[in-house]
């Protein structure tokens, strides 16, 4: 290609001298590297016989697929930059199941705006599972719920998202404004399984033990519409960002006083030379979308009823 690039721009001059000036060589270097594309070609590709410097008939007809293939090399190049920059292919990504459709639309909107040739493979995956995938190359790329115990991953920028209480709609703690941990002793607590995010399981039944609510039972609940069954049917409370409890008119949500219980999220992925090169945008993307999402949520939180003001009240812990 290189020879060739070198014959392009002599056909182009017609004259040696000149064509080696724009190339910025020397002139003996560009003649013989001619002279060894025609010895590798069989053919001469110049008539050096008069007075001047002619295409010859077998020069003429290499020039234009010259050309043709000069630019596809330079297609092929730009090709493997984007590639190498993350800008195509697939990209194997996992986010966990409570993420909301609005969360997904506007995941997957930014990618495409940002990288339009990359394949976004979205997977539903819980933390304990994503990190499992991560680890042994299944995933690209996830979105964890924190803290997460991986030395192997790389973690991108965590978006903080406050917790508030999700309640039976006919309970007394309904009615305040807030609500803190130590007001929900006695009740039962329905909880995503401990395998979906170990991590963040614990971290939960500490900060409620720390501050005197120690549940009488745990309940587990895969899915938001087995988890709201449980609160309306008065077996447990439930802790929820506030979008869960506009599916069920018999639930309410209040905020946690002190705001005890703040759940981090953001991207992981591998480390070193196996990292996908979207993997971190990916993630920046998430936090981003996330944090957007939150704002907007917190935004449209319901309102508490109103009640006379009570005590202030400090969370230890």
């Amino acid at each position: 290609m290189r020879h060739l690039r070198l014959f392009v721009t002599v056909a182009d001059e017609l004259h040696f001298s000149r064509a080696a000036e724009r190339l910025g060589m020397a002139q003996p270097p560009l003649s013989q590297a001619i002279r060894r594309l025609e010895k590798e070609l069989g053919a001469e590709l110049f008539d050096r016989s008069g007075r001047g410097v002619r295409l010859s008939a077998a020069g003429t007809a290499l020039l234009e697929e010259a050309h043709e293939l000069l630019a596809r090399e330079e297609r092929l190049r730009a090709l493997a930059r984007r590639a190498a920059a993350g800008g195509l292919g697939t990209l194997r990504a996992g986010v966990p199941p409570d993420t909301t459709a609005a969360v997904l639309s506007a995941l997957l909107a930014a990618c495409a705006e940002h990288a339009p040739g990359l394949s976004v493979d979205l997977q539903e995956v819980t933390t304990g599972e994503q990190l499992r995938l991560l680890s042994s190359g299944g995933l690209d790329v996830g979105v964890v719920h924190h803290p997460v115990d991986a030395t192997d991953l790389c973690l991108g920028p965590g978006v903080p998202l406050d917790l508030g209480v999700v309640l039976p709609r006919t309970s007394p703690l309904a009615r305040l404004p807030e609500v803190t941990l130590g007001e929900l002793s006695g009740h039962d607590l329905v909880l995503f399984p401990r395998a979906h995010a170990p991590g963040w399981y614990d971290r939960i039944l500490d900060v409620c033990r720390a501050a005197g609510f120690v549940p009488g039972r745990v309940r587990h609940a895969s899915n938001p519409e087995f988890l709201l069954a449980f609160v309306t049917a008065g077996h447990g409370v439930a802790f929820d960002q506030g979008p869960l409890a506009r599916k069920e008119p018999r639930v309410a949500w209040r905020p946690l006083a002190e705001r005890p219980l703040t759940l981090h999220i953001g991207g992981a992925w591998p480390t070193g030379r196996t990292a996908h090169p979207a993997a971190r945008r990916f993630a920046d993307l998430a936090a981003d979308v996330l944090a957007r999402d939150h704002t907007a949520t917190a935004r449209r939180a319901p309102h508490p009823p109103e009640g006379p003001p009570r005590p202030w009240s400090v969370v230890y812990g």
